[in-house]
């Protein structure tokens, strides 16, 4: 038990800069508390004590603003930022790392028995106001945006925003890589240009990422050619990308994501 509850504290550490030490996190964060009561409850509820399993979770609710069904199955390292207004319904199962933020819902479409609310897989993040409904799967690695309503399953890594919720981005490491190395290159910020995020300025800069790549690689075969033809054309140095050109560029990206 002690060491889920290390456990714990750590995850929150791992989440949440505001934190400074344990003692705080121990005894500060409503989201913990919640996470505790609720194994207490599920404890009850699976050992056939329902009623007083309902009781300890009604509790909860009361102490920290956090509703979490008994029945619910949550995994390990589960942290609740900011949790004011969270709702976690019977069926609903949670899966290791996954972080929600406050005002999330976790809740069903249907008033018949059986399962019918989502089930979250490892590293899932779910913004603020995110209303989940119904009886699916969103994949691991996935991110709901704020505020988002979403009705059917969400891909592993994939982003989902909007009413209703719609997948705008499925990760891809290697094209990521490729426009975080060609962005320290010529000066910008790569988590001002990322894809997760939907912004058309955001995108419209990926894709211009995507095409000086594509123009490097070319530009290499070109000068291998004209190296194998006996030219030093392309030993000549490129011009140097000095960082204060671009200061006020990175300075405008991070007001766009502001």
């Amino acid at each position: 038990m002690f060491e889920r509850v290390r456990e714990d504290i750590q995850s929150v550490f791992h989440r949440d800069p505001a934190a400074r030490n344990a003692f705080e996190v121990l005894t500060c964060y409503p989201g913990l508390h919640a996470i505790w009561i609720h194994r207490l409850s599920h404890w009850l509820w699976v050992h056939d004590w329902k009623w007083l399993a309902r009781m300890s979770s009604n509790l909860g609710r009361w102490l920290t603003g956090v509703e979490i069904h008994p029945g619910a199955r949550i995994g390990r390292r589960f942290f609740i930022d900011h949790g004011m207004g969270i709702v976690i319904g019977e069926t609903a199962e949670i899966g290791d790392d996954v972080t929600l933020y406050h005002g999330v819902t976790l809740g069903g479409t249907s008033w018949n028995k059986g399962k019918r609310h989502p089930t979250l897989e490892d590293g899932v993040i779910v913004g603020a106001g995110a209303k989940i409904l119904g009886p699916f799967t969103v994949g691991a690695g996935a991110k709901i945006g704020s505020n988002a309503v979403v009705t059917r399953e969400v891909p592993p890594g994939a982003t989902a925003v909007g009413i209703p919720g719609r997948v705008i981005v499925k990760s891809n490491d290697e094209q990521e890589a490729k426009r975080k190395a060609i962005a320290e290159k010529i000066g910008f910020d790569a988590y001002g240009v990322s894809e997760d995020m939907p912004d058309p300025v955001a995108r419209a800069i990926g894709q211009l990422l995507d095409h000086v790549q594509a123009v490097e690689e070319r530009l290499e075969g070109m000068c291998g050619a004209l190296k194998a033809l006996g030219s030093d054309y392309c030993a000549k140095e490129l011009p140097e990308l000095r960082e204060e050109d671009f200061v006020e560029v990175k300075s405008d990206a991070g007001e766009v994501r502001s």
